[in-house]
This record gives C-alpha cells, structure tokens and sequence, in this order.
C-alpha cells in the first residue's frame, strides 16, 4: 500500500504536481535504508535534496567598499575636467580670416573643402537615384493593387460561373 502511494507520488513528481507536503513524503521514504529495488534511482536524487537543504553560506560578505575605487572615480573627474577646460579655450579662440592660418593649415582647409563638395556632389546624385526607385516603387505598388482587383473579379467570375 505504502508503495503504491510512493509510485503515484513520484508520477506526480515527475509532471510537477506535487504539494510541498507530498514532497516530504517522497524525501522521508527516499532517505530511509530500505528502498524498493526498481525506486533505487530515486534515492540519491532525494537524499541530495536533503543534503543541500542542511547546507548554510558561512562566508563574510564585507560591507565597506575598497578605497581604492574612490581615488579612480576623482582621476576621472579630474581628466573630465582637464578635459572640458582645454576645450573651452580652444572653441573662444575663433578664426575670422584665412589670412591668420598658416600656410599648411590653410592647403588642409582647402582640400577639407573639395572633399567634402566631392562627397555632397555624389550624395546628390545618391539621392536623385533613389528618387527613381522610389517612383519604381509606386508603380509596381499600384500594378500590384490591380492584380488584386483582378484577382477578386476572377473570384467572382468563377463563382458566378461554377468554375474552378
């Protein structure tokens, strides 16, 4: 009788059915010496069980933090602030003439400048190309809402008709 029960325990167990009060029933018959033979495999599954519930975490946690965090955290703070200074003296000092700048400074703005006209002219040209896709795109969208059309009249035409 008793093993019965174990058995529907287990069926139970295994679908996840089980209560918590079944459960130590399964856990108390499993850590006894005598087990049935064919329930053997149960046995160290609910005897680990049992262990790892008498476990306990006896490891310090510490709860202050190292100082040594404390002293990177200023270091950047400071770096941020070097950081924003020397930005800030560069970005007052505006140019107003080309005349101020050197003459390798000033062949750099120079070929800066045709790159970038070289850049913006085939970015245009990128954009009038997908312009024509775009329309492409509208045709073939319009042609696909009228196979849509024909095929609903074809529908109707078969059912008018009987045909398939």
């Amino acid at each position: 009788m008793v093993l019965d029960n174990i058995e529907k325990l287990l069926e139970k167990y295994d679908n996840g059915e089980t209560t918590l009060q079944e459960e130590q029933q399964l856990k108390h018959y499993f850590t006894q010496e005598t087990v049935a033979p064919h329930l053997e495999v149960y046995k160290p599954m609910f005897q680990y069980f049992v262990i790892t519930q008498e476990e306990q975490f006896t490891k310090d946690i510490p709860l202050k933090p190292k100082q040594t965090y404390t002293l990177y955290k200023w270091i950047s703070v400071a770096a941020v602030a070097v950081l924003m200074f020397g930005i800030y003296t560069q970005v007052n000092k505006p140019i107003t003439d080309l005349s101020q700048l050197t003459l390798e400074q000033q062949e750099a703005y120079f070929q800066t400048k045709k790159a970038l006209a070289m850049v913006s002219s085939n970015f245009n040209e990128g954009a009038t190309s997908l312009n024509t896709l775009k329309i492409a795109s509208e045709s073939f969208e319009k042609g696909a809402e009228q196979m849509n059309y024909i095929n609903e009249f074809s529908k109707a035409t078969n059912k008018i008709f009987k045909t398939n």
